[in-house]
């Protein structure tokens, strides 16, 4: 008779995201998906004509976009969700490293919680709303702002929100590329295997707090 296999005892999962950091990046993509969308059927011609309804999809557009900052500013509620934030405006010498390096996955260069991409990223797309934001307001302005104010806030809107679908269609191949980083931003949790070869800083962080509260 043969004796059966030993199963090896699966290792609890890390937390990586707690429900408000979550909520945020959900509420945020929704938001930034369905401008971006809008945006596009604005200012293509075909598109405006298979859709129709031009201005309820204006509407839709500005009011998104209205909304964008709100659960940015919410999550400020939670200090587990500053603390997140800290972490992705703290740059290291080690992330300059690893934006300059070919090879950032084989170990060498240490990663903590946010690797230098994922923060860049965070700048670039809060930045982004907010210069979004802002030159909405001054399209919106017929009033107040002068026809030349107006005419070149058009242009960095419409060039930046290009920017930023480039940004959002990287963004989303690489989370399609790591199941286990996708997974996170539903569950909370990743694996321990996952945590020590992508972020082994914070997942040695992680589990020497585990050990000093078993302690």
């Amino acid at each position: 008779m043969t004796r059966p296999a030993e199963t090896r005892a699966v290792e609890p999962e890390l937390p990586r995201f707690g429900r408000p950091a979550r909520w945020v990046h959900g509420g945020v993509g929704v938001l930034m998906l369905v401008c971006l969308l809008t945006a596009a059927v604005l200012y293509n011609s075909s598109l405006q004509v298979l859709v129709g309804h031009r201005r309820v999809v204006e509407l839709v557009h500005v009011w998104c976009g209205f909304a964008l900052p709100v659960p940015l500013l919410l999550g400020l509620a939670s200090a587990g969700y500053r603390a997140e934030l800290r972490r992705l405006n703290r740059f290291t010498p080690a992330d300059w490293r690893w934006l300059r390096s070919r090879t950032r996955r084989d170990g060498r260069i240490p990663v903590g919680k946010f690797n230098a991409g994922q923060k860049l990223n965070g700048s670039l797309s809060t930045g982004a709303i907010g210069v979004l934001l802002l030159t909405g307001v001054v399209m919106l302005s017929t009033d107040l702002a002068p026809l030349s104010w107006r005419t070149g806030a058009t242009l960095v809107h419409d060039w930046t929100a290009l920017a930023v679908g480039l940004l959002v269609l990287g963004h989303t191949s690489f989370a399609l590329r790591d199941p286990v980083a996708l997974r996170s931003l539903r569950t909370g949790t990743v694996h321990r295997d996952w945590a020590r070869r992508e972020h082994p800083v914070w997942a040695a962080e992680v589990e020497r707090a585990r050990d000093d509260e078993d302690a």
